[in-house]
């Protein structure tokens, strides 16, 4: 990189584009970060976000609430209006300032993953979890207890034509989820696309690993946030990675 800009995404001769397939509007927020630092990247939007209908616990029971995705404060409804007293742990800055902008005041942010973030809540609290229908396990910690609302999901869309003429040539595809990676594995098997050329950055190993084998190459951010993966997008832009079966 110079001056944090991928210097190979700037020769046509070897460009190879991006792809960014998440919901709105963190496609867009993501494409706008990408092309900052100089990629060729493109949006192609896999998954539309719709809420659920959730009832809240008792509030008297909760001390605070466990945000793993800025969607969830997005959808969440008339319900969150009663909550804004409630400090809210959030799993990153983008989702934190999410959460301000909707009145709530962030206790703590996290640099890593929701389990991790939540090993360091303290004291001794009761959290409310607000999450999408596909969510990953989490344990708590002593001292700590957690209820869970469902208050959003993620609905997959079908290829759009742009994207399967795009991968038909060697790509560069972020995966923000496992549940994106296992859906555009199952699409590129549908549409009959080559793995082989199409190289695949994840935001965390667990989503690399719901993409299965095949593809030119599969790598996994070094943080799970969205800088760290458009870093590792930049690396691979500029020298073709190893393959891998």
């Amino acid at each position: 990189l110079r001056s944090g800009r991928c210097s190979r995404c700037h020769d046509p001769a070897t460009m190879i584009p991006l792809m960014v397939i998440r919901p709105e509007p963190g496609c867009s927020a993501t494409l706008a970060s990408a092309r900052v630092l100089g990629m060729a990247a493109a949006g192609f939007p896999l998954f539309t976000l719709t809420p659920r209908d959730w009832t809240p616990p008792s509030l008297d029971e909760v001390d605070g609430l466990l945000i793993g995705s800025a969607a969830a404060i997005r959808h969440g409804g008339a319900a969150l209006a009663t909550m804004r007293h409630l400090p809210v742990h959030a799993i990153g800055e983008t989702t934190a300032q999410v959460a301000r902008v909707a009145g709530f005041r962030v206790a703590s942010t996290g640099t890593g993953g929701l389990q991790q973030l939540l090993e360091t809540i303290t004291p001794a609290s009761r959290l409310l979890r607000l999450a999408g229908e596909e969510r990953v396990a989490l344990t708590p910690p002593p001292g700590v207890t957690m209820v869970e609302r469902i208050v959003y999901a993620s609905l997959p869309l079908p290829f759009p034509d742009g994207l399967a003429v795009q991968l038909e040539n060697s790509a560069i595809v972020l995966l923000h989820s496992a549940v994106a990676a296992s859906h555009f594995a199952a699409e590129i098997d549908r549409q009959q696309i080559v793995r082989t050329n199409i190289h695949l950055a994840a935001l965390a190993p667990p989503i690399a690993e719901a993409a299965g084998n095949g593809w030119a190459s599969v790598r996994s951010a070094a943080m799970p946030n969205d800088a760290a993966l458009l870093a590792l997008a930049a690396q691979l832009c500029q020298t073709p990675p190893t393959k891998r079966g």
